[in-house]
C-alpha cells in the first residue's frame, strides 16, 4: 500500500529540523543604510535592520539578533546597536511569530521559515561576508540551537544569559561566546551556563565564557567584549 503522504524531506532541507537555506551572495539591489523596519505580507512586524554606512566594497558581518520571551525586534536590535558602527555590524533583528521562539513554544518551524526568508531578503540587499547569530535569554537559547544547527552558514554565536542549547542536528563548529550574571534570578547560572558551557566544550566547540556579578541583563562592558570577540579575527 502506498504511503498516504508525500515522502519525508531530508532533515538537512527541513525547517522542522531548524535548517536554513539562505546564503550570502552578491547583492541584486541596494538596500538602505541606517534603521529599517520590515513588515510581513499582512503588514505585521517582521524585523528591524540596522546597516552602518558602507565602506568601499568591504562586506558587512551580519548578526542576527533574537529577543527574549515577550520581547520585540527593537529589543533584539538594541543588544548590539551601540557598537554596530564601530565594528561594522549589519544587525538583523526578527520578531518572533509568537510570544517566544518556535523551538521553545512547539518545535522548529514557523520562525525558521520567517528567518530564512528574512535572511534571503537581507542577503539580496547588502554585501555580507560573515554571519553570526546572537540573542538574550530565550533568544540566546534559540541563537545557540539554530546556530549550531546551521554551522555551515554561521561562524559565531553570541549567547547573553542562555538557558539551554537544543539543536536536533549540528553542522560545522561555530565559535561561541556566552555571558551570564552570577545573580540571575530568571535563568540561574548554576543550572544554565555553568552546565551548558562545559557541555559545549566537551563536544569540541571553542567557547569563551564571561560570568559577571549581576542579574538577568547585558551590561555595557559585556556588550563591548562580545563585539570585540566577534570581530577580533577580521
Amino acid at each position: 500500500m502506498a504511503e498516504p503522504a508525500a515522502p519525508h524531506r531530508q532533515p538537512e532541507e527541513n525547517p522542522r529540523h531548524g535548517r536554513l537555506t539562505a546564503r550570502p551572495a552578491p547583492p541584486t539591489t541596494r538596500a538602505a543604510t541606517g534603521m529599517v523596519t520590515l513588515t510581513d505580507a499582512e503588514g505585521g512586524p517582521l524585523a528591524m535592520v540596522y546597516a552602518p554606512e558602507p565602506a568601499a566594497d568591504r562586506p558587512y558581518r551580519l548578526v542576527l539578533l533574537l529577543h527574549g520571551a515577550g520581547g520585540s525586534a527593537r529589543q533584539g536590535l538594541d543588544l548590539l546597536l551601540p557598537v554596530a558602527d564601530a565594528h561594522r555590524l549589519l544587525l538583523v533583528a526578527p520578531q518572533a511569530a509568537s510570544s517566544s521562539w518556535d523551538l521553545i513554544v512547539e518545535g522548529f518551524g514557523v520562525d525558521v521559515r520567517r528567518i530564512d526568508g528574512l535572511l534571503a531578503t537581507v542577503f539580496a540587499g547588502y554585501p555580507v561576508g560573515q554571519v553570526a547569530f546572537g540573542g538574550f535569554s530565550d533568544g540566546a537559547s534559540y541563537a545557540l540551537s539554530l546556530g549550531l544547527t546551521n554551522g555551515d552558514l554561521v561562524d559565531a554565536v553570541v549567547a547573553f544569559s542562555p538557558g539551554f542549547a537544543a539543536p536536533l542536528m549540528t553542522h560545522g563548529r561555530p565559535r561561541v561566546y556566552v555571558s551570564h550574571g552570577a545573580a540571575d534570578p530568571v535563568l540561574p547560572v548554576d543550572v544554565c551556563s555553568r552546565r551548558l558551557v562545559p557541555r559545549l566544550r566537551s563536544l569540541g566547540y571553542d567557547v569563551t565564557y564571561d560570568e559577571f556579578p549581576g542579574p538577568h541583563e547585558v551590561p555595557a562592558d559585556i556588550r563591548h567584549r562580545a563585539a570585540d570577540w566577534l570581530t577580533v579575527a577580521e
